[in-house]
């Protein structure tokens, strides 16, 4: 194969990177902001020292499963809504999105009971001494405990907003969550200022200000996503659908379960494995849940690059398979795996050149600045795997795939990633930066699989119903 051909079987022209620019910038944009002021909430948190640092830490560990759920959820009727957009069935896109609502319903009640009975023994598993001197348990669980009692109260409004943005995305429309992203980053920035520290005539509130202003975040958020949506049914024609009816056809309902079940399982599986892993490292001590905290809010601020792709691989491909174009969903999963991959190489580059400044903002011991420093190298070095694995993922699932998924996702974090963690962390010696690193890099088998998934397996399939069997699109 020359050169030319090796050129236009994994790069695309101009035009189509800009398409694919149009979607994965607002996602970028938006996952970005958030992720910035997460930075910035961990750094002013953090500035009240290492024990509110790490509470709240746990609780994000906590909460990033139900925020993982939530994504699950959405993510099997997800694939129909893009396929059915993609062919202007705007009454099955309207279906779909009840059955995400009805979905993160149930997954909210569960999640919510789960954590008033059983929340105080979960952040407990978090709670060892190294005998290092670094942190109080106690002061640590009450910061936490006050963190998650009142971040509970904005998980309806995640979950609704959850359940909006990603409709209005898999139809092509990623401005409006964006924007709805920068003014609920806006909100949560002013109030965490005002609220942590008592400025401007504010309560003192520390930890819990912090809370508060997440909260008030995501109220903000929801509100601007559901307003937009229902006040622009031009734009967004499924909208009109939504409340005629309650229901959801049998047959529907039935494909989105059997397409759906393996990858909300998968995302609990997955999420709960990255939990254990977390909690693996954490019999190290305090001082490592601090300095993984410092590692993650930088690491999310970054990993936006493959996160947004990844979407844009679902929505494309999604879209191609759904008008039929079997062979174009192909070429266009091959060309984004490539981008993405290049793309997070540079990202790397200036991740790890930075790595050094970032734990210099927190108010915590010397060593564990030191630590994060080279958490945050690691997972600067490991961005280009994981950037082939999430895109592959995308494509595979845009497809219909999912048991497959199912199997490269949370079954790999069972079987290789957790006892890797929990063998190097428990029964060994190794310093817990070449314990992260060890762990971190079973990534490389992860992306053989995905090469051979995508070589191997016919996973570009067209899985919504044919024009005889669907609902009359608007």
């Amino acid at each position: 194969m020359n050169v030319t051909s090796l050129r236009e079987k994994y790069f695309g022209t101009k035009r189509f990177y800009l398409s694919v620019l149009s979607i994965a910038l607002p996602i970028m944009v938006q996952n970005g902001m958030t992720n910035v002021v997460s930075l910035l909430d961990n750094i002013m948190v953090g500035r009240l020292g290492t024990d509110p640092m790490s509470g709240v830490s746990i609780i994000g560990n906590l909460m990033f499963v139900y925020i993982m759920v939530c994504f699950g959820a959405v993510s099997g009727p997800g694939i129909f809504c893009a396929q059915f957009f993609g062919k202007g069935d705007h009454k099955g896109v309207a279906e779909c999105f009840r059955a995400k609502l009805y979905i993160v319903g149930i997954m909210l009640l569960l999640f919510v009971v789960l954590m008033l009975t059983c929340g105080d023994k979960l952040i407990n598993l978090y709670l060892h001494d190294s005998g290092d001197g670094i942190g109080s348990i106690p002061d640590t669980f009450a910061a936490a405990k006050t963190y998650l009692m009142i971040m509970l109260i904005g998980l309806p409004a995640l979950a609704i907003s959850t359940v909006y943005a990603s409709t209005l995305r898999e139809c092509g429309e990623t401005m409006l969550p964006m924007k709805a992203g920068i003014a609920a980053v806006a909100v949560d920035l002013v109030f965490n200022w005002l609220l942590i520290f008592g400025e401007l005539g504010f309560p003192k509130l520390g930890v819990a200000g912090a809370a508060i202003a997440t909260v008030m975040s995501r109220y903000v958020e929801c509100l601007i996503n559901v307003f937009w949506t229902h006040t622009h049914t031009d734009r967004v024609p499924f909208a009109r659908h939504i409340f005629e009816k309650l229901t959801i056809r049998v047959t529907l309902l039935k494909n989105v379960v059997i397409k759906g079940l393996p990858l909300m399982m998968n995302e609990i599986l997955w999420v709960l494995a990255m939990v254990t892993v977390t909690q693996c490292y954490s019999c190290r001590g305090l001082s490592v849940i601090a300095a993984l905290n410092i590692n993650s809010t930088v690491a999310n601020v970054f990993n936006i690059v493959f996160v947004a792709l990844g979407s844009s691989v679902a929505i494309f491909v999604g879209q191609k398979l759904g008008a039929g174009k079997i062979d174009e969903a192909k070429a266009v999963a091959r060309k984004l795996i490539v981008f993405s991959c290049l793309a997070c190489v540079l990202t790397s580059v200036v991740m790890a050149s930075v790595s050094g400044v970032f734990p210099l903002m927190f108010k915590t011991e010397p060593a564990v600045r030191e630590t994060a420093t080279s958490l945050i190298i690691i997972n600067a070095a490991v961005m280009p795997l994981q950037a082939i694995s999430h895109a592959s993922y995308f494509a595979i699932r845009s497809g219909g795939k999912t048991f497959i998924t199912f199997l490269f996702d949370s079954v790999f974090s069972w079987v290789i990633v957790v006892p890797t963690a929990y063998v190097l962390a428990h029964y060994t010696s190794l310093s817990i930066v070449s314990v992260f690193a060890v762990v971190l890099y079973t990534e490389i088998i992860k992306v053989t699989l995905a090469i051979v998934f995508l070589r191997k397996l016919n996973w570009a399939v067209k899985i919504v119903p044919g024009a005889d069997d669907t609902v009359p699109a608007d």
